[in-house]
């Protein structure tokens, strides 16, 4: 009998996220990052802790796992990064929680990278504070706690969102829009009765995907990657070659207004979860509403394929309208989601000097490239329009 591929060993585990699987490695591995495959296994009384640098990780009995992942910074210094990980069977279990923390701490020294970045999806409180619904975690604050004692910093340069919401997709359809503010299940249905109707995308709707995506980062003022970045991360998720059971998948959803795509998202499926990750539209249309209909067929989409998680990928860090996301959140709290607070992306810095002067150096960096990034982008979307 064959031993399990990391993709199985992730579903092995409670919480396995997309940005853990082999195919999130891929498409770091193409853009100039090195994965390394960690297993920790357990044998009778003992964990084992298995590093393999392909995916070939094997493991009878895993109690955890992290894709590493490793790219040169400057001066031929490396960061490392565990992107949503690592993913533990139990974080409340003491011994499995410091065993895969110092063995991390160790691969990073042992690595000599600068530091080692991480951020669990270890959740540290449920519904906006200060309001009826808000449920704090002790758990996720008592493991702040601990990784501030061992030496870790909560860190400057957050690259996931912090905070979601999250949709319980195990309840009936009439469910699950009873749950959502009148207004939007009102635009779910206007959106059909003017006329929106919707189409599953393929590899061939890509390029126009991108351009229209551009045009809604101009918009919505933020920052995008190239068009060859989204293009390989698509099709690498919507390879033909995936086991639909067990890899993370990727679906474009189309809304169209007289056969002219209107709005769009690129939805992700993985160890039970789906993802809206990346989402677009066109000024033209917009009262027809057509992007509230991508999210309910997003979630059909997603109960249809056995998830029973619909992660609607970000929400701001503060709940006032100061936010940059106030009115993403507005669109998105009308869905009936539960707002879901993590403990972010923590620094394990193994050379403090040096960690220093990266994190003074790298605003400047990224600040640079999102002035390229934007550039091009606004040239992406003019395509787009001609």
């Amino acid at each position: 009998m064959p031993m399990p591929t990391w993709n199985k060993i992730l579903c092995s585990l409670p919480g396995s996220h997309l940005l853990q699987s082999s195919q999130w490695a891929e498409v770091k591995t193409r853009f100039g990052w090195q994965p390394f495959y960690l297993v920790w296994d357990r044998s009778g009384n003992n964990l084992e802790l298995m590093v393999q640098s392909e995916d070939e990780s094997r493991g009878k009995n895993p109690i955890a796992a992290a894709l590493v992942l490793e790219r040169k910074a400057f001066f031929g210094l490396s960061v490392m990064y565990v992107p949503k990980g690592p993913i533990l069977q139990d974080w409340s279990d003491d011994e499995i929680r410091q065993r895969v923390l110092s063995d991390l701490e160790n691969f990073a020294k042992e690595s000599g990278a600068v530091h080692l970045k991480m951020d669990p999806d270890i959740v540290i409180g449920r519904g906006v504070p200060g309001e009826k619904d808000e449920e704090p975690v002790p758990q996720g604050k008592f493991i702040e706690g601990e990784l501030s004692a061992r030496g870790w910093l909560f860190s400057s340069d957050q690259i996931q969102f912090r905070n979601t919401f999250l949709i319980d997709l195990r309840q009936e359809e009439d469910q699950l829009l009873n749950r959502m503010k009148s207004k939007t299940r009102y635009n779910i249905r206007l959106a059909s009765r003017k006329g929106i109707t919707i189409r599953y995308g393929d590899d061939t709707d890509l390029d126009y995907l991108y351009k229209m995506y551009a045009d809604t980062s101009l918009r919505g003022g933020f920052t995008i990657r190239g068009e060859e970045y989204y293009n390989y991360l698509w099709q690498t998720f919507m390879g033909e070659d995936l086991d639909s059971e067990i890899d993370a998948i990727a679906q474009p959803i189309i809304a169209e207004f007289n056969g002219k795509p209107v709005a769009a998202a690129v939805m992700f499926r993985f160890g039970g979860r789906a993802w809206y990750l990346h989402g677009m539209s066109l000024p033209e249309h917009s009262d027809k509403m057509a992007t509230y209909l991508i999210q309910w067929e997003g979630m059909r989409w997603a109960k249809d394929n056995g998830c029973v998680t619909y992660d609607m990928w970000g929400a701001p860090d503060h709940f006032n309208s100061d936010d940059s996301m106030w009115g993403v959140y507005r669109f998105k709290r009308g869905f009936g989601g539960e707002v879901t607070r993590t403990i972010g992306a923590w620094d394990f810095p193994v050379k403090p000097i040096l960690y220093q002067a990266y994190t003074r150096i790298l605003p400047v960096i990224l600040n640079g490239m999102r002035k390229i990034g934007t550039r091009n982008t606004e040239s992406a979307a003019a395509e787009g329009q001609n």
